[in-house]
């Protein structure tokens, strides 16, 4: 699939930093169709067209990128992969949605150009535009003091987005799962 012009380079991102505390086991590590999320989820970025991708997260096996401050969540994990990368269009997921599919991703990475890319009434997954003024609005939240300030949402407001429509069918590509019961519901 042609996802852009010879100058765009897309960058997967996996996040997978946190700590599963509601799931109450690693939730990258859960078993889906034979392998663990993680792999799952890496597979789909690059069915999607995406020819690198980085793991956030202290992820040994996977070359996980630790994030520059712990705890900072969804927000700490993308500014650790941004401090690795060059300029380029992040795809960014998470790692506990497991029905998550590459066709619905490529939706994203064909969209008009913005700073960021959503479905409306989902933060994630986004394409993100990784460039000076996106690298600047994350140091500035990043340093923020208050921790409810380091928000995806606060993020994507601030680079500027683009909200795609989303269809009842799609929507079910984009359950996460936080906790056993979603689990199961999805897996059962």
């Amino acid at each position: 699939m042609d996802t852009g012009t010879d100058a765009t380079r897309y960058i997967g991102v996996v996040l997978a930093g946190g700590l599963s505390s509601r799931m109450g086991r690693d939730k990258a590590m859960l078993p889906w169709q034979g392998r663990p999320l993680i792999e799952r989820q890496i597979a789909v970025l690059r069915e999607a067209g995406v020819e690198t991708v980085h793991v956030s997260g202290e992820r040994a096996d996977y070359r996980g990128v630790a994030d520059p401050v712990a705890h900072a969540g969804p927000l700490g994990g993308i500014a650790g992969i941004a401090a690795m990368c060059d300029d380029g269009e992040l795809l960014v997921i998470p790692v506990d949605m497991p029905r998550l599919h590459s066709t619905l991703l490529q939706r994203l990475l064909v969209a008009p150009a913005a700073g960021c890319v959503h479905f409306a009434g989902h933060i994630l997954p986004m394409r993100l535009r990784l460039d000076g003024t996106c690298r600047a609005v994350l140091a500035e939240l990043m340093s923020a003091a208050d921790d409810r300030s380091r928000s995806l949402r606060a993020l994507q407001e601030r680079v500027g987005v683009l909200e795609l429509p989303l269809g009842e069918t799609d929507a079910g590509q984009l359950i996460d799962c936080n906790t056993e019961e979603t689990w199961r519901e999805v897996t059962g």
